[in-house]
């Protein structure tokens, strides 16, 4: 099976009541981690490369991976472009064998928006390749994304409809509460996800996927271990999971996990160098990693995601 869209993923999502895990990739490890989960579940996966990923990796690489990973497991597997910034990074991943992309324009004003993202949509569409916008601007750092929380702003329901209608987007991406990066929400505050804006914004786009960015609940399985080995992320608070769940079951069909991979890995890293500090073989503190990745993957898909077994 090649390397496929979205679309039929996400009509099935829609319909099932459940959401695809989109999960970003930056070296084999994580990507093994997260295919060798979905495998054993039985779940379609989105790998999504950032721009961030691209100039680590390189676009040749990370194509061979996703393509040995779809060999290795017969999953059907979509390959997305995170944040693309500008039409040129869009392009450059539509020519280079990706089945889906996102234009996040969500920084611009409504038009230009609508502007950058049908610019998109045109050349992906006559490629095969689908679409992801953005409409709302989530807080938070990940890669080249820095959004103050003084300049995030929630999706407003009343412009859904005219932006996917002059843009041709394929899913959207809304800002409800979630936010970009491990250091999420701050101590005495509770995160509360708007579920008045997503029921509001899936009945006036009836049918149409949403997507969930900024959406790791950073684990405190992974948290304490980082702060044992000699980290700093106490107090660090993610999205509970059971909004997740409910959002789901909603109109929302991608789920973006990027976060709380970089924290299993991590954790399962330094818990291996705290047991081993004599340890300078990667093969050795890599497969530890790994196995966090695909312990946290599993769990996310079976408990948060609801995708098991729809491969």
């Amino acid at each position: 099976m090649p390397i496929v869209s979205t679309t039929e993923m996400f009509k099935k999502a829609y319909d099932g009541g459940y959401a695809i895990g989109a999960f970003n990739v930056n070296n084999m490890e994580i990507v093994q981690g997260i295919t060798e989960a979905a495998a054993e579940v039985n779940s379609p996966l989105i790998l999504q490369v950032s721009a961030g990923a691209r100039k680590y990796a390189k676009h040749v690489y990370l194509m061979k991976l996703v393509e040995a990973a779809e060999a290795d497991t017969g999953l059907p597997i979509a390959l997305h472009l995170d944040h693309g910034a500008d039409f040129e990074i869009c392009k450059s991943c539509i020519d280079g064998g990706f089945t889906s992309v996102m234009i996040d324009a969500s920084s611009k004003s409504f038009e230009d928006n609508i502007a950058l993202t049908k610019q998109v949509v045109e050349y992906a569409h006559d490629h095969g390749v689908v679409v992801e916008a953005e409409l709302g601007t989530l807080a938070g750092v990940e890669d080249e994304v820095k959004v103050s929380a003084e300049d995030s702003s929630y999706t407003r329901p009343e412009d859904v409809e005219e932006f996917v209608s002059r843009t041709g987007c394929d899913s959207l991406a809304i800002a409800i509460g979630t936010s970009h990066g491990a250091y999420k929400f701050k101590p005495g505050t509770k995160p509360q996800l708007r579920f008045d804006i997503l029921e509001e914004v899936s009945k006036r786009l009836p049918g149409f996927p949403i997507v969930l960015h900024g959406a790791s609940s950073v684990i405190p399985k992974y948290v304490d271990i980082i702060n044992r080995n000699g980290g700093a992320l106490v107090d660090a608070i993610g999205v509970p999971e059971e909004m997740l769940r409910q959002a789901a079951r909603m109109a929302v069909c991608k789920i973006n996990i990027d976060s709380d991979l970089r924290l299993a890995m991590t954790a399962g890293i330094r818990e291996h160098f705290m047991a081993h500090p004599d340890h300078f073989d990667p093969r050795q503190y890599l497969t530890v990693g790994r196995a966090y990745i695909k312990e946290l993957v599993k769990d996310k898909i079976v408990n948060v995601l609801g995708s098991d077994g729809k491969a």
